[in-house]
C-alpha cells in the first residue's frame, strides 16, 4: 500500500475532510441566508449567486468521487443525445438501487455544467437535515411528504415557480419514490400483480403522479427527458464510507433521450408511457447482468480541474487557523481545554457519521415497506 492509499485509510484524514465540507457549507448557508435580499429585488440574480454557492459545497462530493477514489464513469448513449447535455431544461429519471447513485447524477452534473442548478423532487424529511436541505431550500428544491393529497399543490407551486429558471437545469427524479431493498421489492410486485401491471426484477413499480405532473408543469420549459439505469462493474454495491477510504468503482450509465413532445399529455396515457419505460429499464438492467455491457456508443467525458480547486480553497481557508488552534490548546497544558478540544473532535465524528448514514440503504426511510391499497 503506498502513501497516499493508506492516507486514505485514516480516520483522522476523514475527520478533516469532514471539517472542511461542514463548517464551508455552514459558511455557505449563512451566506445564502444574506442572499434572501436579493429576491425582491432581482430574482434571476439571486438565482445565479445560490447555483454557485451550491456548486461550491456540492462538489466537495463530487471531488470526492472523481479525485480522492478515482472513480470512472462511462456513459453509454449516441452523439447527437451527449451534444444535448447542459443546453436544455430535463427531466432526470435514475434508477435508485445503490447508495451513492445520486452522486454518480451529480458526476455527470458537473462535466456539463449544470450541478449548481441541478434540482430534485426531495422527501420533506431532508429539508431539516443541515447542509443537505438547507441548502436545498435556497435552491428552490421541490419538497414533498410523498402523500399525494397532501403534496398536490405544494408540488405543483414548486415546479410552476421553476418555470423562468435563468440557468440550464437537470430535474431529478426518482420515480420509485425510494430506494430499492428486496422487501420493498416485494411489495411492489403485490401491488403490481394487483393492477395488472406487469412485474419488474430490477425495479420497483414506478409511482406516476409525480412524473405526470413535473411533465404538465414543465411543459414549455423542458425539452427532454432523459432516463438514466445506472450499474457498477463487478457487481459492487459501492458506499459514501467506500468513496471516502479511496475505494475505486467503475460506473456505466446508460442515457437515453425522449424529446418532451413524445410524451402523451393525458395524464392516463403519460403513466403508461412511464410504465412501459420502467419495462425498457428492467430489460437493460437485464442485458448488462448478462453481458456486463449497455448498448449504445461509449463516452468518458473528462473530469474538470474546479471540484478540486474548490475543495483546497476551503481546506486553506479552514484547516490553516483549527491546526493553529489545536497546537495552542495542547501547548497550554490545560486539561480542561484539551478535554474539550477532543470532545469537539468526537461531536464533529459523530456528525460527519450522521451525515454520511442519510445515504445508507440499510438507515433509509420505511416508505414502501407497506402495501398501500389506494391506487395512485
Amino acid at each position: 500500500m503506498g502513501f497516499i492509499a493508506f492516507l486514505k485509510t485514516q480516520f483522522i484524514v476523514h475527520l478533516l475532510i469532514g471539517f472542511v465540507f461542514v463548517v464551508s457549507g455552514l459558511i455557505i448557508n449563512f451566506i445564502q441566508l444574506c442572499t434572501l435580499v436579493l429576491w425582491p429585488i432581482n430574482k434571476q440574480f439571486y438565482r445565479r449567486v445560490n447555483c454557485r454557492l451550491a456548486y461550491s459545497l456540492w462538489s466537495q462530493l463530487v471531488m470526492l468521487l472523481e479525485w480522492w477514489s478515482g472513480t470512472e464513469c462511462t456513459l453509454f448513449s449516441d452523439e447527437t443525445t451527449v451534444n444535448t447535455f447542459g443546453k436544455e431544461h430535463v427531466i432526470i429519471i435514475l434508477n435508485h438501487n445503490f447508495e451513492i447513485d445520486f452522486l454518480c447524477g451529480w458526476t455527470m452534473t458537473e462535466r456539463f455544467g449544470v450541478l449548481g442548478s441541478s434540482k430534485v423532487l426531495a422527501k420533506r424529511e431532508l429539508l431539516y437535515v443541515p447542509l443537505i436541505g438547507w441548502t436545498w431550500y435556497f435552491l428552490e428544491i421541490v419538497f414533498c411528504k410523498r402523500k399525494w393529497e397532501e403534496d398536490r399543490d405544494t408540488v405543483i407551486e414548486g415546479l410552476k415557480r421553476l418555470a423562468d429558471y435563468p440557468e440550464y437545469m437537470w430535474f431529478l427524479l426518482y420515480c420509485e419514490g425510494t430506494r430499492f431493498t428486496e422487501t420493498k421489492h416485494r411489495i411492489s410486485m403485490e401491488v403490481a400483480e394487483s393492477k395488472g401491471l406487469p412485474k419488474l426484477k430490477y425495479h420497483l413499480l414506478p409511482r406516476t403522479k409525480g412524473f405526470t405532473t413535473a411533465v404538465q408543469c414543465l411543459r414549455g420549459t423542458v425539452s427532454a427527458v432523459y432516463d438514466v439505469t445506472l450499474n457498477f462493474r463487478g457487481n459492487k454495491n459501492p458506499s459514501l464510507l467506500g468513496i471516502l477510504y479511496g475505494k475505486k468503482y467503475e460506473a456505466d450509465m446508460c442515457v437515453r433521450r425522449f424529446p418532451l413532445e413524445d410524451i402523451p399529455q393525458d395524464e392516463k396515457e403519460a403513466a403508461n408511457w412511464l410504465h412501459k419505460l420502467y419495462q425498457e429499464k428492467d430489460a437493460l438492467q437485464e442485458m448488462y447482468n448478462q453481458e456486463g455491457i449497455f448498448p449504445g456508443q461509449q463516452f468518458k467525458p473528462p473530469r474538470r480541474p474546479w471540484t478540486l480547486l474548490n475543495f483546497l480553497f476551503w481546506a486553506t481557508v479552514l484547516l490553516s487557523p483549527l491546526f493553529t488552534f489545536g497546537f495552542g490548546v495542547f501547548a497550554s497544558g490545560s486539561p480542561l481545554l484539551i478535554l474539550a478540544f477532543l470532545g469537539l473532535v468526537g461531536a464533529a465524528s459523530f456528525g460527519v457519521r450522521r451525515l454520511i448514514g442519510v445515504t445508507e440503504i440499510e438507515k433509509g426511510s420505511s416508505y414502501g415497506n407497506q402495501e398501500f391499497k389506494k391506487k395512485e
